[in-house]
């Protein structure tokens, strides 16, 4: 039996709006027609697409698949309309939320052999690890990029990818950093800008402190990769960081590496959710990022 696209067209403007009774009113039908409508929607098609929680309405796997098809063929019925041509070719949506923390050069790296594709619309959103790990819960993103693994939920059927590792460098402005020194001597005499405490980068920068009997001195605690960056640049200090937050000032020289590495590595996952119906895209960015030299 033919797909009834009345039925789908009704679907896609319940979940756009989350709301039964506004979108009835706002169709002018009642709202026991339209239930009607996408009971038979998701009979045809075999799923329950919408699941209530209280009194809000939340798509179910199934029901975000089910949207991002309704989107393309409006989209794609508007594009006929609009132009009368064959040139516009529909396109895919990837979601993928990244911490508000993580590098930005890390991340455009990450999704480069996605965002050159005309047929691929990426939607980044980032956020603190608690809302990217609901937006992934919830369907609303496919794929979470963090420098951290998520917490261990053995209700939560997440998958963690270990798609990067890089040993972090100290660096710094010519004027403050002289590369050749030691970095027992730069810990002694130098501010230094930080990770904060609740990081595994910091962690280690502390236990290696230690074990030198240093105790350095901290300019400054950051969690903003973006920041410390800034902050570096502007001679605050020494930075602790992976060498592709800077590789610009250190390719222009306005940075500098100190040639001693402390031996610590900062580890980047991709996460994802086990899916009946991934997106298909999802994997096809993994699988283009397995090799760790794609970031470098």
């Amino acid at each position: 039996m033919p797909l009834n696209y009345h039925h789908l067209r009704y679907f896609w403007a319940v979940a756009h709006d989350g709301n039964l009774t506004r979108t009835a009113q706002r169709l002018n039908l009642s709202q026991s027609a339209l239930s009607v409508q996408i009971k038979q929607l998701e009979e045809r098609l075999g799923h329950a697409l919408f699941e209530r929680r209280g009194r809000q309405l939340h798509l179910t796997e199934a029901g975000r698949v089910a949207l991002d098809h309704a989107d393309a063929i409006f989209s794609a019925g508007q594009e006929l309309v609009a132009t009368l041509t064959e040139t516009v070719r529909t396109r895919k949506a990837l979601r993928v939320g990244a911490l508000a923390t993580l590098s930005r050069n890390f991340q455009i790296g990450f999704l480069r052999p996605i965002l050159s594709r005309m047929d691929v619309e990426v939607i980044l959103r980032s956020g603190s690890p608690t809302e990217l790990m609901e937006g992934l819960g919830t369907l609303n993103l496919d794929l979470v990029l963090m420098n951290r693994p998520p917490p261990d939920d053995n209700l939560t059927p997440y998958e963690t990818h270990q798609i990067a590792e890089q040993a972090v460098s100290i660096v710094g402005t010519p004027a403050r950093l002289d590369p050749d020194r030691p970095i027992k001597e730069l810990l002694g005499d130098q501010p230094f800008i930080l990770p904060t405490t609740d990081s595994s980068v910091r962690t280690a920068f502390d236990a290696m402190a230690s074990r030198m009997s240093v105790r350095p001195q901290v300019a400054a605690e950051v969690d903003d990769m973006a920041m410390m960056r800034l902050m570096a640049r502007e001679d605050i200090g020494l930075a602790l960081v992976a060498p592709i937050v800077v590789k610009d000032e250190l390719a222009s020289g306005r940075l500098v590496e100190a040639k001693e590495h402390p031996r610590i590595r900062e580890t980047f996952y991709a996460i994802t959710l086990r899916r009946r119906f991934p997106n298909p895209l999802v994997q096809d960015l993994l699988s283009r990022n397995s090799d760790p030299a794609a970031f470098s």
